[in-house]
């Protein structure tokens, strides 16, 4: 690169805004605390992750909730008003009233356990009313549309199981870790849940 097309570049840079100090021959440095703003962004990549961003404080834990809508205030911090409509005003909405508290306080509890390999102990209500108590290794958590489903390997069955966590009640977590290993893993379950998919 020839220093002709550097200081093309840096007056290109000041005259779209960006703070540069210096001059030809000496240096430039951009002013602290400057963070150049996500102008990568598409119409339809602010849609995505305003819709993203809906799902995640409707349907997720609080904490996550208050995380993503953080997230959303950075991002339109740093774009022009005109992109800033993309985000706020999306015909795409995602109703926050569908998740109970209960829900709410099952998922960060069991997200919390999922990151740290932590066992829980929790009582299961079936859709038959039928009450049993488990221990579980909460592999992951996943979204089925509307409701969230836990994969965990379950002490009482010895076995993979799925419970909705919305079916879930008075769930602990234990002191005591557990250690994935090679078919008690969440890779293990996704294989067994996939095959029983494919078998239907």
């Amino acid at each position: 690169m020839s220093p002709r097309t550097v200081y093309r570049d840096i007056g290109d840079l000041v005259g779209s805004g960006i703070p540069i100090d210096g001059e030809a021959g000496v240096g430039y440095l951009l002013r602290d605390g400057y963070r150049l703003p996500p102008l990568m962004f598409t119409r339809e990549e602010l849609v995505a992750l305003g819709l993203g961003a809906q799902m995640v404080r409707a349907w997720s834990d609080r904490a996550l909730g208050e995380v993503t809508s953080s997230a959303i205030r950075k991002i339109e911090s740093v774009l022009p008003p005109s992109l800033k409509y993309e985000i706020r005003e999306s015909p795409l909405q995602v109703p926050r009233f569908m998740a109970s508290e209960q829900l709410r306080d099952n998922l960060e509890v069991l997200r919390l356990c999922v990151d740290e390999k932590r066992k829980v102990v929790a009582s299961y209500v079936s859709l038959q009313d039928e009450r049993t108590k488990r221990t579980l290794w909460p592999l992951l958590l996943y979204f089925w549309g509307n409701k969230w489903t836990v994969g965990a390997w379950c002490e009482l069955r010895e076995d993979f199981r799925s419970f909705r966590v919305d079916l879930l009640q008075d769930i602990v977590p234990a002191n005591e870790l557990f250690e994935p290993s090679a078919g008690r893993d969440a890779a293990a379950y996704m294989a067994q849940q996939a095959c029983r998919f494919e078998g239907h």
